[in-house]
């Protein structure tokens, strides 16, 4: 494990340090997580036939507990190291559903930690994330977030009246670099969509009145099929695609992270998460983004401490916020969802066939979108395995340039 540079700020530091730009910066991090991302969460559940408080104690899970270990990391390292949750990880999950029991998935996500986390130990992760080429990875990606772009096509059709005011917030703060500086595009979608669904009578309220959170354990349910079918592709989506993105973040703001210690964290936290149903727990790219977008360096840890202590508090409140985005119509998670994911899904076509790999990172994404069940194991596995065997067979130089991976970097103005 990485050792801090400096000791952890003390009270009277860390509050000379606590200027209003990076409490904005934490706030709006915590918006785009609590928004798209959590979008994404909702439409799975919803189409894995999840219950309402099971999907509330996921959102739980991903706010309260991550929220925990961001200010724990932000404060000892004086950076801001934002965790969450995967994101492929989660669309991973929507498929597996259709074929397997939610306590098999939750065994997926506990097996999940513990590979991870002997990964963190052994000291394996960077020989890891170099194994598999990032074009391939990403082709898997780009075929799994595809199912989002063509929702948020349908909502259009299908429900104008709530799609379309949504993009076209969206698109006036994305074409904005002032305004999208203050309110992101992604939140403008969902305050415009919010007020379309007022204006036409269509918000549903459902039943219950639980505000503060009442996690549900789930026992897992040991499965060989979830094991192959999620284990290998959710680590990698950690490891390689959602760690890495957030390591090149960083980075590029003048940041070391520490690849080690938030590996071992990763693995920790995804099995403490896993307990109340939540997926896998990754250092996040595109909230680390926002975090740093603005401000000194050296205080850039106060933005972290900031997002992850109102996740914390987004968390207790989670049965009172899942409530109230299911009783909109599913136009509106579709349309946010779709949105929150464009510019991951452009990142992913980009780095897959952009150079090395490009024809082993097509096949990736032709099995990864053709819905494969082979030996009741899901498409994204055989997509791994499709184009890394392609690629081996026809793209063998790609495998000896001494090249740096391609990293994706998060564009948070659209993200």
């Amino acid at each position: 494990m990485e050792r801090p540079p400096r000791p952890p700020p003390n009270a009277r530091e860390f509050l000379g340090d606590a200027k209003p730009r990076y409490a904005i910066n934490g706030f709006v991090g915590l918006v785009f997580s609590a928004t798209g991302p959590t979008a994404v969460i909702l439409a799975v559940g919803q189409q894995g036939g999840l219950t309402q408080a099971q999907l509330a104690s996921w959102v739980f899970g991903v706010f309260f507990l991550n929220g925990s270990l961001t200010v724990l990391a932000s404060w000892v390292y004086r950076q801001p190291l934002s965790f969450f949750w995967t994101i492929p990880g989660t669309v991973l999950v929507g498929p597996a559903l259709t074929h397997l029991k939610w306590p098999e998935v939750v065994c997926a996500f506990l097996a999940t930690g513990v590979l991870i986390l002997l990964l963190g130990l052994t000291g394996w992760v960077k020989r890891v994330m170099a194994a598999i080429p990032m074009p391939i990875v990403m082709g898997m990606v780009a075929g799994v977030f595809l199912s989002f772009g063509l929702d948020l096509v349908h909502a259009l059709a299908r429900d104008a009246v709530i799609a379309l005011p949504m993009l076209a917030a969206f698109l006036v703060l994305a074409c904005s670099s002032v305004l999208n500086r203050y309110v992101p595009p992604v939140l403008g979608a969902l305050i415009a969509g919010v007020l379309a669904v007022l204006a036409v009578g269509r918000f549903g309220v459902l039943p219950g009145q639980q505000v503060l959170a009442a996690p549900v354990l789930q026992a897992p349910q040991w499965s060989w099929q979830a094991i192959l079918e999620l284990v290998v592709p959710l680590t990698i989506t950690v490891l390689v695609v959602q760690n890495g993105q957030g390591v090149a973040v960083l980075r590029s703001a003048g940041h070391t992270a520490p690849v080690n210690t938030s590996t071992l964290a990763c693995g920790a936290w995804s099995m403490l998460s896993a307990a109340v149903g939540a997926a896998p727990t990754c250092l996040t790219g595109p909230t680390n983004a926002l975090l740093v977008a603005s401000g000194e360096r050296a205080r850039h840890y106060v933005a972290g401490v900031t997002c992850g202590l109102l996740a914390m508090i987004f968390g207790l409140f989670a049965p009172l916020f899942t409530r109230t985005m299911l009783g909109m119509p599913s136009s509106f998670i579709a349309v946010l969802g779709g949105l929150a994911m464009l510019r991951v899904l452009q990142n992913s076509f980009v780095t897959a066939f952009n150079g090395r790999f490009s024809f082993g990172a097509l096949v990736t994404f032709i099995v990864t979108v053709s819905d494969l069940q082979l030996l009741n194991i899901g498409a994204a596995f055989w997509g791994l395995v499709a184009g890394l065997a392609v690629s081996w067979l026809l793209e063998r130089p790609d495998f000896g340039r001494e090249e740096a991976r391609d990293v994706p970097e998060a564009e948070p103005a659209a993200a």
